[in-house]
C-alpha cells in the first residue's frame, strides 16, 4: 500500500489531481483512530492528513477557532482551557474502544465521524458548531465554504454536510468552530437503584427544565446529572434538581467529568467481547427500545436520546427496534466479517440512496474518497 502524505492544502490539491489521473482512489487517515468505523474497506493507497495540523487563528473574545483538520482534539482543548472556553460537542475519544491508543483523535477525524460528547445534551452536534471549513473536492479544486459567524448560510449549507460523511465527499483541511465560555464550577449527581423507565423519565424532566444540564446519562440503575455555572447559580439549579429528583437520595460525585467521559468514549465496553452500536431514538422511546434488544450491557446519554449498547456479535435485531421507534443505529464496533454481513450505516431508501449518489457525485464524481466506507457502491 502506498502512503501519500501531506503538509499543506497544495500538497493535498497535487494529491487529488494526480489521483484524478491515475483514478486511483484513497483512503484518508488523520491519527487513524477510527479506521475500523464503517464498511470494512481495502485501498491501494493512503492519504495522510495527519500533517495538516495547528491551530491558525483563535480570536478568544469572539468564541471563534480556527484549525488544520489534523490537528490533535487534545490540542485545541488544550488552548481553549488556557481561556476557560470549551468545544461545546465535546469530542467523543473512540480509540480505546476502537483499538487505538487514547488522545490521538484529530478534529478533523471527530467531525468527519460525528463524534459528539455527553455535552451535546446542552450544546448542540458538530454540525452546530462548524462554522466554516476549508476542503479539496474530488475535482481537485480548493475551496472553503461557510465563514466567522453564525448565521452566515445562503443556500447549501456545506460545512453541515461533512459532519458524519466520513470523508467521502472532500478532504478536510481547515475547520473553523465556534467555541463556548466554560463554566467554573461543575457538579455531577447520582440517583442510584433506579429502573430503567425511572431514570429515564427523572432525565427526560430534568432534559425539558430551564437547568441546562450538560450531562445527563443512566447506567446500571443510576442517573447521572451534571450541572455547571457561578458558585450561586449553580446552587440554585442543585436546589431545583433536588425537588425534581424528590424522595430519591442523591450522592455527589467527585470525579463527574470522567463518568461523562466514560460514558461519551463507550468506556465502558473497552474490554468487553461485543459488537458496539449507537442507537439514536427519540428519549421518550429509549427504555422501550433497550427492553426490546435485551442487551448484556447498555448505558444511555443525552438523557436517552443515544443509546450504547454492546450485543453478543452478529446480533441484528439493534436496527429494528430502532427503526420502529422511528429512530437508527450504527453499528460501531465489530469484527470485519460481522461489518460485511450487517451493515454499520443504516441501510437508505431508494428515495434517499438516489439523493446521497448525487450529493457523491457533486463533490466527488470519480468515488475517489473513502468508496465504500458508508454504503456498498457510494
Amino acid at each position: 500500500m502506498s502512503v501519500i502524505s501531506v503538509t499543506s492544502e497544495e500538497e493535498v490539491v497535487d494529491a487529488v489531481r494526480q489521483a484524478r489521473e491515475w483514478r486511483a482512489p484513497f483512503e484518508i487517515v488523520g491519527a487513524g483512530t477510527k479506521r475500523d468505523l464503517g464498511r470494512a474497506v481495502t485501498l491501494g493507497s493512503t492519504l495522510d492528513v495527519s500533517g495538516l495540523n495547528g491551530i491558525v487563528a483563535y480570536e478568544h473574545d469572539e468564541l471563534i477557532l480556527t484549525a488544520r483538520a489534523g490537528t490533535p482534539v487534545v490540542e485545541i482543548e488544550a488552548t481553549l482551557a488556557e481561556k476557560n472556553q470549551r468545544l461545546g460537542f465535546a469530542p467523543a475519544d473512540w480509540g480505546p474502544l476502537l483499538g487505538q491508543p487514547p488522545h490521538r483523535g484529530t478534529i478533523g477525524g471527530a467531525i468527519s465521524a460525528d463524534a459528539n460528547g455527553s455535552a451535546r445534551v446542552r450544546y448542540g452536534a458538530a454540525r452546530d458548531h462548524l462554522l466554516g471549513i476549508r476542503a479539496v473536492n474530488g475535482f481537485g479544486e480548493a475551496f472553503k465554504a461557510g465563514g466567522k459567524v453564525v448565521k452566515n448560510v445562503t443556500g447549501f449549507d456545506v460545512p453541515k454536510l461533512v459532519c458524519g460523511a466520513m470523508g467521502t465527499l472532500s478532504v478536510l483541511t481547515e475547520v473553523t468552530l465556534r467555541v463556548f465560555p466554560k463554566a467554573r464550577l461543575a457538579t455531577t449527581l447520582a440517583v442510584r437503584g433506579l429502573p430503567p423507565d425511572d431514570g429515564l423519565a427523572l432525565l427526560r424532566r430534568i432534559w425539558s427544565s430551564p437547568l441546562e444540564a450538560t450531562g445527563l446519562a443512566f447506567s446500571r440503575g443510576a442517573a447521572f446529572i451534571r450541572l455547571e455555572g457561578e458558585k450561586e447559580p449553580l446552587a440554585e439549579k442543585l436546589a431545583m434538581v433536588r425537588a425534581l429528583i424528590g424522595s430519591h437520595d442523591v450522592e455527589e460525585i467527585a470525579e463527574g467529568d470522567l463518568v461523562f467521559d466514560t460514558v461519551a468514549n463507550g468506556g465502558a465496553f473497552d474490554d468487553m467481547p461485543y459488537d458496539v452500536w449507537r442507537a439514536y431514538v427519540p428519549p421518550a422511546q429509549a427504555a422501550a427500545v433497550a427492553a426490546a434488544i435485551d442487551a448484556p450491557l447498555w448505558l444511555a446519554d443525552w438523557a436517552g436520546g443515544l443509546l450504547w449498547l454492546g450485543t453478543v456479535p452478529g446480533t441484528d435485531n439493534v436496527r429494528v427496534a430502532a427503526q420502529v421507534a422511528s429512530g437508527h443505529a450504527i453499528l460501531l464496533r465489530a469484527a470485519e466479517e460481522i461489518r460485511e454481513k450487517i451493515p454499520p450505516f443504516e441501510p437508505e431508501d431508494a428515495a434517499r440512496a438516489s439523493l446521497t449518489r448525487a450529493v457523491k457525485a457533486a463533490f466527488d464524481p470519480l468515488g475517489l474518497f473513502n468508496p465504500g466506507r458508508m454504503w456498498d457502491g457510494i
